[in-house]
């Protein structure tokens, strides 16, 4: 039996995450959630989680009343969330927190030793470079959670790298697929909230919409797989069946499919190498009937292209767009700018911001604070200008 600890657990994944660990007996030993301390309770209390951990602060003495003196020791903050990612006895950490927020507790948890279930995409983007060198250096396994990964990584099993010729990282194109860049002026939150295949959080549903997320997912892909930009091709698959393939010198394509369903790359990170029943539905192609493929529109999703300008650049590039993008996209859904605003602040953070080698996490963290303070510096004189 694996003892696990879930970062993000009142999350669309996390709460995937311990569907999966009640229907195979996987022990919980720590939650941790942002804000949500009705949900993070209810978990704690079911699952006997020993530890918890809510990031608002403020919400610490709402948590207390709510678990009513049991047995569990409650951790708050940033401090906690660390806390939380180094803990003794657990097997594996998912990390499915959202945002920049993610990035220490990786790096704690490979200090410790831990192997990672990796969903936080920041992580790697960010500061993928430190990463994949702490954890060669500590021995530490990190498994892919996100779809395009997991199929990947899955693909990957039983073959030489050195025999990969490139991989196929499919994207289901967004709600938008197919519009030009004049009609997407006037997309509302709503509209971009209406993904067709995935029920995901709200932040990672924009970055479908804008493609972003298959931008990070490119730039995951070459530090997870230390694969060149080359090497990868962006393919749009409207069906989300497909969820990537590993081409091989010998021309061959191995691909993983399944329904849209992220239990299934939740539950091969938590339990490699075992393939046990999973609660969701089996693939019936014959359902479907047929599966399409098309190119990826570069000159609409903007956001797409500045991430691969953004790794091929190097240095702490990926972390500006990033750190752009998260800030624009909080903006997009507290309605202050419009979709394509989006694009135009990341792009413009790329141009603008100072781009540096990247030595330590101190590079990563600051190159991240100022591609935030340059968005909301465009922010501030955007609002004086309609004022």
């Amino acid at each position: 039996m694996k003892t696990i600890s879930v970062l993000g657990s009142t999350g669309s994944i996390g709460t995937q995450a311990l569907e999966v660990a009640v229907k195979h007996n996987i022990k919980v030993k720590a939650l941790a959630a942002h804000s949500n301390v009705q949900l993070l309770a209810k978990q704690a209390k079911e699952l006997g989680a020993e530890y918890v951990c809510i990031f608002n602060e403020e919400k610490v003495n709402a948590l207390k009343e709510l678990l009513d003196g049991r047995n569990v020791t409650i951790l708050s903050g940033a401090e906690g969330l660390n806390e939380t990612a180094r803990l003794d006895g657990v097997d594996i950490m998912l990390n499915s927190v959202v945002g920049m927020v993610g990035l220490v507790p990786t790096l704690e948890a490979i200090e410790h030793g831990t192997d990672i279930a990796l969903a936080n995409k920041e992580t790697l983007v960010a500061g993928g470079e430190l990463v994949m060198k702490a954890a060669a250096d500590k021995g530490v396994k990190i498994y892919p959670v996100d779809s395009e990964h997991s199929a990947i990584f899955q693909c990957l099993q039983g073959a030489k790298r050195s025999q990969v010729r490139r991989i196929l990282l499919t994207a289901s194109g967004g709600p938008f697929f197919s519009k030009t860049y004049e009609e997407l002026e006037n997309v509302t939150v709503e509209d971009a909230l209406r993904h067709p295949n995935w029920s995901m959080g709200n932040k990672i549903t924009i970055d479908s919409a804008t493609l972003m997320n298959k931008g990070l997912e490119f730039i995951e892909a070459m530090r997870l797989f230390d694969l060149r930009s080359d090497q990868i091709e962006i393919v749009v698959h409207r069906e989300s069946v497909i969820h990537s393939a590993v081409e091989y010198n010998d021309y061959s394509v191995i691909a993983q499919m399944g329904v849209p369903d992220m239990k299934i790359p939740i539950q091969y990170a938590l339990l490699y190498p075992e393939r046990l029943p999973c609660p969701t539905r089996p693939l019936s192609l014959t359902d479907y009937g047929k599966l399409t493929f098309a190119k990826p529109d570069l000159e609409t999703f903007r956001c797409l292209a500045a991430c691969i300008k953004a790794v091929n650049i190097g240095g702490t590039a990926p972390a500006v767009v990033n750190g752009a993008n998260e800030t624009a996209v909080y903006s997009f859904l507290a309605k202050e700018i419009g979709f394509n605003d989006i694009g135009r602040l990341v792009e413009g953070a790329l141009e603008n911001v100072e781009i540096r080698p990247v030595n330590s996490l101190d590079d990563v963290l600051s190159a991240d604070r100022e591609a935030r303070e340059y968005v909301r510096k465009r922010l501030n004189s955007l609002s004086s200008q309609n004022k």
